[in-house]
């Protein structure tokens, strides 16, 4: 199944991810319902069905306004949501209808139940805040081994798996994978591609996770080159997996 993702700019920083199929349209994480609207209008569709990823209010305000106005399916997690209407946890198996099918899955550690949605036919993950370009989300309510858990079952997708995340963080999260592994040659090679993307005001998403794993710290905390940059900054030895992402998640919020 060939489905674009399209990324609306809203807020500061934010990406409202939709899709368009037959006259139809799914919208991930609608902060701004005055965004969504106008791009349903400028292309005529119908809103069938939104997907949230976690609670906070840069991905869930636009939900009243967007039920009342077209009456979607709302699926999210078990976060106290109002407007969701179908509470989903994780090993679900969603039909999209002219979307396919969604896969989801529990991303938790930025919130406390965040999930994530992984289209196998379209090759398309909705990731929220758990996994950004070239980093990860922060640890508000969650524990980093289980931030460190969810990484890994996203980083057991396919390599071809396009990475929709929600905020263009990219620049910024590059700067610190420069100090997470300074000899990295493929994490030149996308900051050259980003520099390039955001003088021209293009999203630098999405990306293939593929690529990602050549250059993220946090999809890489086996990687000597990480482990050796984290026993400089630390001052001793630090040890591969939840050690490491928990100590790369420190030093990323002080960075």
């Amino acid at each position: 199944m060939t489905l674009h993702a399209h990324p609306l700019p809203a807020f500061h920083d934010n990406y409202i991810w939709c899709l368009a199929q037959d006259g139809h349209a799914l919208v991930v994480d609608p902060g701004d319902p005055a965004v969504v609207q106008a791009w349903l209008q400028e292309n005529q569709l119908v809103l069938d069905v939104i997907l949230v990823t976690h609670h906070h209010p840069d991905h869930t305000a636009g939900l009243p306004a967007l039920l009342a106005t077209h009456q979607p399916r709302i699926y999210g997690p078990d976060e106290d949501i109002k407007d969701v209407q179908h509470i989903l946890k994780g090993g679900e198996t969603l039909d999209l209808g002219p979307f396919g099918q969604a896969e989801v899955l529990a991303t938790p550690g930025h919130t406390r139940a965040h999930i994530s949605y992984y289209l196998p036919a379209a090759g398309l993950l909705f990731c929220g805040d758990t996994l950004f370009s070239a980093g990860c989300g922060r640890l508000f309510e969650g524990t980093a081994t289980q931030l460190y858990h969810s990484l890994q079952a996203l980083a057991a997708l396919p390599d071809d798996t396009q990475v929709c995340c929600t905020h263009e963080y990219t620049t910024a999260n590059l700067r610190f994978a420069a100090a997470a592994e300074p000899g990295n040659p493929a994490r030149v090679a996308r900051a050259a591609e980003v520099q390039a993307l955001r003088e021209q005001n293009r999203p630098s998403l999405p990306v293939s996770l593929g690529r990602e794993k050549t250059y993220n710290p946090f999809l890489r905390c086996e990687e000597p080159g990480v482990l050796q940059a984290l026993a400089a900054e630390t001052g001793a030895a630090v040890a591969p997996g939840i050690p490491a992402l928990t100590a790369l998640r420190a030093w990323k919020d002080r960075f």
